[in-house]
């Protein structure tokens, strides 16, 4: 039994293979940063996504992807160099797991790799006795992707240092909230859904930044669209056009397929029910709306 990490699993207070399978993804991501930490991944690179959300921030939902951005643009960046580090800090705790890196089938500005390993393994490394009540099959795999954006737009959004606890204090590089929430509005406005499924779970985040009512950072959202052609370079990001975006998004959004995606993610699948254009634009009464031009 590894005991650092069960200390780390127990406040999941897991029941299910699912609860288990994202509390160990989970705990694997902050090994991952660590491990990153360690080797001054965090000198040239920020965390954001939906990871750093729930791990610095405690948002309510897993997630399952480590996302990073450059600070300035470099074309030389390799992602690859990190990798036996990251691995290395896996071996201190007993887990093997591969960090392998995806090779680019075209010309991008992501750089990006996998975290894999074995469900069994990792829980019977945690839980030495038998537990019945977990079925994983013998083969079942975790898969955690990392990705690194090396060209960021400029302005790149603003960052802060902050503190990861567990397994060991460390310290690491994040965007700012208000730079988060423009990238998680960039996602939700410009992805593309090659495969025909709404990716959910920028609809939950966007709901949980607007709760909080978290200012988006518009020079940065601005030169994210401009970057990826979804705004023209001679329009600018004003409060009023972010607005009349994100209506049109949600009048065209298929909010079954939106459920579907972020169930798996979440403690309470009823907190979807209410999930609809009205519910989303809803956040964009004069009482809850927070930009500076609808607050007057």
């Amino acid at each position: 039994m590894n005991f650092i990490l069960k200390q780390m699993l127990e406040p999941y207070q897991c029941k299910t293979p699912t609860d288990y399978k994202n509390a160990f993804k989970e705990i694997i991501q902050e090994i991952a940063l660590l491990g990153l930490s360690r080797q001054g991944f965090f000198d040239h690179a920020s965390f954001y996504g939906g990871t750093s959300l729930r791990i610095a921030h405690g948002l309510d939902r897993f997630s399952e992807d480590l996302d990073f951005t450059l600070m300035s643009a470099n074309s030389e960046f390799k992602l690859e160099k990190y990798l036996k580090g990251i691995e290395e800090e896996f071996v201190t705790y007993e887990l093997k797991l591969k960090a392998e890196k995806k090779e680019k089938s075209k010309k991008t500005s992501l750089e990006s790799a996998f975290l894999k390993g074995n469900t069994l393994e990792v829980l019977l490394l945690i839980e030495s006795y038998e537990n019945n009540k977990i079925n994983f099959n013998k083969n079942d795999s975790l898969k955690i992707k990392l990705e690194i954006d090396i060209d960021p737009p400029i302005p790149s959004g603003e960052t802060q240092m902050t503190f990861g606890q567990m397994p060991i204090p460390f310290e690491y590089r994040i965007l700012k909230l208000p730079s988060l929430f423009s990238g998680k509005l960039h996602a939700l406005l410009c992805r593309d859904y090659l495969s025909g499924r709404v990716k959910g779970r920028d609809y939950y985040d966007f709901a949980w930044y607007m709760k909080k009512k978290i200012t988006p950072d518009f020079p940065y959202l601005e030169a994210k669209m401009h970057q990826s052609g979804h705004l023209e370079k001679k329009i600018n990001l004003t409060e009023e056009k972010l607005k009349e975006l994100l209506v049109k998004k949600f009048e065209s959004t298929n909010w079954e397929q939106a459920k579907d995606d972020v169930i798996p993610f979440i403690k309470d699948p009823f907190a979807l029910k209410v999930w609809s254009k009205d519910y989303f634009t809803s956040f964009f009464d004069k009482k809850n709306y927070f930009f500076s031009e609808f607050d007057k």
